[in-house]
């Protein structure tokens, strides 16, 4: 299992035929009848992607959207509802959702929204990998490497940075070797890039 959808709805029928049409499709899927019960399932490490009844009793499609922010569970949101309307969809996609779909809704828009959910769930999972990778390299600085690091993304030359640290340009070259070997980095422009992400920039260095 390599992925894993989750339903989340209180009409016990609908669920059921959702789950149904995710197994014929080898879609992995688990069910809940209300928001509570799935804000309180131990998540699997996954990429995953839910899909969502709007209105149910208790906290409502959008509360659960917040609620999963809020614990730093962001997955791609297909919103279901017995009434779709304008201001209710735009709710829908500010809040994030990935696609929007009025019951009774279309099979095969539901197989090709889960589809597409995945996939961007996928992507998502790879880029915080990157990024957990990335800062691990970062903290495998020792303090002064970080020091260089800081002084070099903002352009300083080897001797400014010598001069700066009260050490050898020697001392500087051998630091920032060694920062670009544990940052895996080729040259400067990467080396800044990846700062970048990591949120370490020029005026924050300075």
């Amino acid at each position: 299992m390599d992925h894993i959808v989750y339903v989340v709805d209180d009409d016990q029928s609908v669920r059921q035929s959702i789950v149904r049409l995710l197994d014929s499709a080898d879609y992995s899927a688990v069910d809940f009848a209300s928001a509570d019960a799935f804000l309180a399932h131990p998540f699997a490490d996954l990429p995953g992607c839910v899909i969502l009844d709007m209105q149910m009793p208790g906290r409502n499609g959008l509360e659960v959207v917040e609620a999963l922010k809020a614990c730093g569970r962001e997955m791609p949101i297909i919103f279901l509802t017995g009434y779709g309307t304008i201001p209710l969809s735009v709710q829908a996609m500010k809040a994030g959702a990935c696609e929007f779909l009025t019951k009774p809704v279309n099979s095969n828009d539901l197989l090709r929204a889960v589809q597409e959910a995945l996939a961007q769930a996928s992507e998502n999972s790879d880029r915080l990998r990157d990024f957990h990778s990335l800062k691990q390299r970062h903290l495998s600085l020792t303090p002064r490497e970080q020091e260089v690091l800081a002084l070099t993304i903002q352009g300083l030359l080897n001797k400014q940075i010598a001069a700066e640290l009260g050490v050898s340009e020697i001392t500087v070259k051998v630091h920032r070797r060694r920062v670009m070997d544990k940052m895996q980095v080729r040259s400067l422009a990467d080396l800044v890039r990846h700062a970048e992400r990591l949120n370490i920039n020029k005026a924050k260095a300075s």
